[in-house]
């Protein structure tokens, strides 16, 4: 049977023990938001990506638009020209140079039309992948809705836990919990059993002085608790 002072001391553990995970939870949650806020940004990119896109091909097409109506403007006044001229030499120039505007004409009213096609096909994809972005991005956004009200449960709960904590520390005597705040600072659990000889914390065998005093009250021979002499945990037998 566990002495009155390690029955107290395991409750203190078991309170200390859910104390650290509530707060490390509520520790991480602003991490956890900050992940899904920066996956928001990235579909959000993905969409201002995709409609850019869009926009730089209509801007393209405009660009085409201006072209074509300056060289037509210029195939006019060419024809014009051509129609008042009587050398022959002069005549056959502006002929010339009116094959090539009407070539650069056909050249830009293929590529015109080839930009309207990837206007249409980018238009599309744009349409198909805003819905299953702006779905993703919904999710999100009740993603970290879910992780606020969950940061405002755990805030109540570590609360709830920082006061049992303190509670079961008042019926310990300060040297005890001296000892006890020593160990959990570096190894929690502090107080672990003894099992086939081995400390229950860092499982290694213990000497048999500590292993005597653990089967015992718990107590070392100068009457202070047993504590591993490998890692320095508190130890208990265990039945």
């Amino acid at each position: 049977m566990l002495t009155p002072v390690l029955e107290k001391l395991l409750v203190l553990q078991d309170r200390d023990a859910r104390r650290q995970a509530l707060e490390a939870q509520l520790k991480a949650v602003p991490g956890d938001i900050a992940r899904v806020e920066q996956q928001i940004a990235t579909e959000k990119g993905a969409i201002d990506t995709a409609r850019n896109e869009v926009k730089g091909l209509e801007t393209k097409k405009k660009l085409l638009e201006t072209e074509i109506g300056a060289a037509e403007e210029k195939l006019a006044k060419y024809r014009t020209q051509q129609s008042q001229v009587r050398k022959n030499d002069e005549y056959q120039a502006l002929g010339h140079e009116i094959e090539t505007t009407q070539a650069a004409i056909g050249a830009f009213e293929g590529q015109e039309l080839e930009v309207m096609y990837a206007i249409d096909e980018a238009k599309r994809k744009f349409a198909a992948a805003e819905a299953v972005l702006k779905e993703n991005i919904a999710g999100h956004e009740a993603r970290i809705a879910m992780l606020k009200e969950r940061a405002t449960s755990l805030a109540a709960e570590a609360q709830a836990a920082q006061a049992e904590f303190v509670g079961a520390r008042s019926p310990l005597e300060e040297p005890v919990l001296r000892l006890y705040d020593r160990i959990a600072a570096r190894n929690l659990p502090a107080c672990v059993p003894i099992r086939g000889g081995k400390c229950g914390g860092c499982h290694l065998k213990v000497s048999s002085e500590v292993e005597s005093a653990a089967r015992g009250k718990g107590l070392d021979y100068a009457g202070q608790l047993a504590t591993c002499d490998q890692c320095g945990r508190l130890v208990y037998w265990d039945f």
